[in-house]
């Protein structure tokens, strides 16, 4: 009897917590659409029975401009269950008097995307507004309540914030990898609330305005904007990154970064708050960060200067088998591992020199970017058949030359492997692979079938006979005249 009765209870507390799931709804409510010039329109966000955890921006209304948001949460009982409201509210003020078209639009609220029809809205005259009295001449709950005749103080309070464009290095050789980070810095001791703004279009402005045309770019692909604490000059800070990437100097070009303007909502706070009131007001406010500039140096002189990677790399290489016998398949991989751009890295030529045959490597590369560097790997595995027997330092074949910015030197990469080849040279084999031979040794390689002889081919083969036979003639009557 007991099971029985917790089996129950059990039952009818997940039919209510599904209940309750499944009873979250969201919705959008459209203000009044005749109100006069002094009044608000207004848009208003509702979700019942959870929190507003997330939602994209509200439309814009032709004649009309934004005026802030304000947010309230009711709840009620009834019958012992409980129920929740969050609402959200924009508010908009018309420029002028008129008949505006609010077009139909979508709002995604909590993830989930919510369509509004749309509305046309009628702007009057100015309404005027009258205040409840008591005998005395003031209601007495308007200041607990809010409902205050006379319009809202709004005061700014100055933000401790600012937006910088860092660079690891003002100074590179052309093909050097330097790393330029945006991010917003708030101070610990910030008192003004904020929230970023439209932040994906104006990444994208911010990119076209940075971005220079003479560099290989590495995006590091900020996903998700998340704070962490840095200090500068002594101060606490939270850095929120916007935009990170590495940059390659293609030419000798001194690169210069503009100032950039990052537009985030800041809010105006009450001057004299009140319990149900709007105690806050939505404004905008622009952070600029500084102009920057890296120069850019040549290279020291060297005859593949304009050839080689820039970088600090080292070699990692594996082979099949270090003894041979000619015409046996050699497998080699060629992996260049370090920091620099992978991803213009050239593969090695190896000349075989009539010693080996080399083909073309299969190319695979892996790049890693990861606090504010790239690195990676490039790897080129080579297929090669050796034609001579020998003793080889496969160094004579594979070696790659780069530029080491650390070292301000070139360097090069090449193999440790030494190759042992027994057999017979496979050279004569190659030439006589090559050799068709006198003419009666292409009998064998020569067409035997049968053609049919066309007209034409007739009418020659007669004026061959013809022609022979005269001269055959013309011979046997001079010689029976000497005769």
């Amino acid at each position: 009897m007991k099971l029985t009765n917790k089996f129950l209870i059990g039952c009818a507390g997940i039919l209510l917590f599904v209940t309750n799931v499944f009873s979250q709804d969201v919705s959008i409510k459209l203000g009044k659409n005749e109100i006069g010039i002094n009044q608000y329109f207004t848009i208003t966000l509702q979700v019942e029975n959870d929190r507003l955890k997330q939602y994209s921006e509200f439309p814009s209304i032709e004649g009309f401009i934004k005026r802030g948001t304000s947010s309230s949460t009711t709840t009620n009982y009834v019958n012992g269950r409980m129920s929740s409201t969050q609402s959200l509210t924009q508010n908009y003020q018309a420029t002028e008097k008129g008949t505006f078209l609010l077009e139909p639009f979508f709002i995604t609220i909590n993830g989930t995307e919510v369509k509004s029809e749309g509305i046309q809205i009628v702007v009057g005259e100015a309404v005027q507004r009258q205040a409840r009295q008591n005998r005395v001449g003031r209601d007495p709950f308007e200041d607990l309540f809010g409902g205050r005749s006379e319009p809202e103080e709004f005061v700014d309070i100055k933000a401790d914030a600012f937006v910088a464009l860092s660079l690891d290095k003002d100074e590179v050789y052309v093909g050097e990898g330097f790393t330029a980070t945006l991010a917003f810095y708030v101070a610990e001791a910030n008192r003004a609330e904020m929230r970023f703004y439209d932040l994906a279009n104006q990444i994208t402005e911010i990119v076209k305005t940075v971005k220079p045309g003479n560099c290989w770019e590495e995006n590091f692909s900020i996903d998700q904007i998340s704070g962490d604490p840095v200090t500068i000059g002594g101060r606490k800070y939270t850095r929120y990154k916007i935009y990170q990437t590495a940059y390659y100097p293609l030419t000798q070009q001194d690169i210069d970064f503009p100032s950039v303007g990052l537009k985030m909502i800041k809010y105006k706070v009450a001057k004299n708050p009140s319990f149900f009131g709007r105690n806050r007001q939505e404004d905008f406010q622009t952070f600029y960060s500084r102009e920057k500039k890296v120069k850019v140096k040549e290279l020291p002189p060297h005859p593949l200067r304009d050839q080689v990677a820039v970088g600090n790399y080292r070699l990692d290489e594996k082979i099949g088998s270090e003894i041979l016998v000619t015409g046996q398949s050699l497998n080699y991989s060629f992996d260049i591992v370090g920091e620099g751009n992978i991803s213009a890295i050239e593969a090695p030529n190896p000349d075989g020199k009539d010693v080996f045959d080399f083909y073309a490597p299969n190319v695979t590369q892996q790049v890693n970017r990861s606090g504010g560097k790239v690195r990676g790997i490039k790897s080129y595995d080579y297929y090669g058949i050796p034609n001579e027997p020998g003793t080889y330092a496969l160094s004579d074949f594979f070696k790659w030359i780069y530029f080491n910015p650390a070292t301000k030197s070139y360097d090069t990469l090449k193999s440790d492997y030494n190759l042992t080849v027994t057999g017979e040279s496979r050279k004569n084999l190659s030439i006589a692979s090559n050799d068709l031979g006198d003419f009666y040794d292409q009998i064998n390689t020569a067409d035997n079938e049968l053609n049919t002889i066309s007209g034409n081919d007739w009418f020659t083969i007669i004026v061959n006979i013809f022609i022979v036979l005269t001269l055959a003639l013309t011979a046997y009557m001079l010689f029976k005249k000497t005769a």
